[in-house]
């Protein structure tokens, strides 16, 4: 089986690894976005982590996982503290202000949780209501422009169950993950309000400005896998035909 190694960031500083170690590819990721990333164990899984070793792989080099927060991953990748950046991101405008993405890898959108039957049906019934979301991911820019009222969480299965709690009356996420979550919770009082809509978002891999050469290997091995089945076999393991 392949495997992934997580590093957290004082082993990384400690053995020397960096974004400019030869023959390390240095993963910033938060696992805490199932089935994207998540541990298992002492090791951190997932799709992204499956696309990281098929990169590695091409690349000729050694994967290596940091786990950190998910608003810290563009600092860390601009400042050159890892290679790339892969945790379910979606490319937005603010972000292309401060790294280089490659092509989209996996199209996703954002879906609102709710409790059976609370009557918000639509956009506008989320003004004034307390939206739960995990910070600093395109759910939080979301929620944020349709409430003033939005309650941040490291993770978002926190904000679940803090909906499940009746603490919020909402929770904005990414759809896999929110239809991962809820699925792993089995609670049929949770569901998704299909009456609100949001903005269609792509998955794309983080890279420092001015690393060309990185990107264009990373973007020759999403094109691969996608050709030679290898993305469908990915995907399959962890969403299911």
């Amino acid at each position: 089986m392949k495997k992934a190694f997580v590093l957290l960031t004082a082993l990384l500083w400690l053995i020397g690894i960096s974004a400019s170690a030869e023959g390390v590819l240095v993963m910033a990721t938060n696992p805490e976005f199932p089935p994207f990333e998540y541990m298992e164990g002492e090791n951190i899984e997932g799709l992204d982590v499956d696309l990281a070793i098929e990169i590695a792989k091409d690349l000729g080099m050694e994967l290596f996982i940091e786990s950190m927060a998910f608003d810290s991953i563009i600092a860390a990748v601009k400042t050159l503290k890892a290679d790339v950046g892969i945790a379910g991101m979606s490319i937005t405008d603010e972000r292309l202000n401060s790294v280089d993405f490659s092509v989209p890898y996996f199209d996703a959108s954002q879906v609102c949780i709710i409790i059976a039957g609370s009557g918000i049906e639509s956009n506008e019934d989320l003004m004034g209501k307390k939206v739960g979301v995990q910070l600093g991911t395109t759910g939080d820019i979301a929620a944020s422009e349709m409430t003033d009222d939005v309650v941040r969480y490291q993770k978002g299965l926190d904000a679940i169950l803090e909906l499940q709690s009746n603490k919020l009356d909402a929770v904005v996420l990414d759809k896999p993950v929110a239809e991962n979550i809820l699925k792993s919770i089995n609670n049929d009082k949770l569901v998704i309000a299909h009456g609100i809509i949001f903005e269609e978002e792509s998955y794309a891999i983080a890279v420092a400005k001015n690393r060309p050469e990185l990107l264009e290997s990373i973007n020759n091995t999403i094109a691969r896998i996608y050709e030679d089945g290898t993305m469908d076999l990915i995907t399959a393991k962890y969403f299911g035909d």
